[in-house]
């Protein structure tokens, strides 16, 4: 792919240029931070707001609750995070006129389009492992240590089930030509997920179910299924990368 090593370069500076990758990391860190912090004082928290008159039981914290904590408040934010990275990738290039530039130079469009997937998945990536380290450090004062290799494993589908909303949104920056309407179909997309979630049947094989086994790798235990629905949601990303590239292949910009 002629021209990949130099759109990805562009798109790394890029993101060190305008504090992007520092905001990111910054978001993600506070929510790895703050996860095992309110699991451990969600009692006393509600104690002294409600001064004892909420008449809420709230059963003893423990390792799992601040497990649960980090998937969800990674999986909901980092969603978010990742439909704002991927709205304007291809999108606002194109507005700009800035991706035809490109183009006129020995750059290929599928290198065009696969150093800015690389750059958006790459910077999720140190995001959530900067989180999970924060995240699994707490863990272990506050709680206990939790097994390296299955929160290892556990950050690894977190980054996936974002990749896919990432992915998705990616495609529709694509084929729009404004952020805005890849943006809002990005947040179409997990609206449907997310009610089809709730079906039993096809819930652990979408992204957001993703967040179930997550918690259960990091706690150490293998769910069942997972090898399904990791399959499953690595094809997604793979078909809407393939798609946004036959899309973009055929544009006039």
């Amino acid at each position: 792919m002629s021209g990949f090593g130099l759109v990805l370069g562009k798109e790394l500076r890029e993101q060190l240029r305008t504090m992007r990758l520092v905001v990111v990391a910054a978001v993600f860190a506070f929510f790895g931070l703050l996860s095992p912090v309110t699991a451990r004082y969600i009692r006393e928290i509600v104690d002294a707001v409600g001064g004892g008159q909420l008449g809420v039981a709230i059963p003893p914290p423990t390792v799992a609750d601040a497990v649960a904590q980090f998937t969800k408040n990674v999986g909901q934010f980092g969603v978010l995070i990742a439909i704002l990275l991927a709205m304007g990738a291809v999108a606002t290039e194109k507005e700009r006129g800035t991706a035809a530039l490109l183009l006129t130079k020995p750059i290929g469009r599928g290198a065009f389009l696969a150093a800015k997937a690389v750059a958006i998945g790459a910077l999720l990536a140190l995001a959530l492992a900067v989180s999970g380290v924060l995240c699994w450090v707490y863990t272990a004062i506050l709680f206990e240590p939790l097994p390296v290799a299955g929160f290892a494993a556990a950050v690894g589908v977190l980054w996936l089930s974002l990749a896919v909303f990432a992915a998705l949104t990616f495609l529709a920056s694509v084929v729009a030509r404004s952020a805005l309407v890849a943006g809002g179909a990005g947040f179409a997309a997990l609206l449907v997920l997310g009610i089809a979630s709730a079906l039993p049947s096809v819930g652990p094989y979408l992204p957001t179910g993703l967040w179930g086994a997550a918690d259960a790798l990091a706690l150490g235990h293998v769910p069942d299924p997972l090898a399904g629905p990791v399959t499953t949601n690595v094809a997604f990303v793979l078909a809407a990368l393939g798609a946004a590239w036959w899309s973009f292949r055929g544009q006039e910009l």
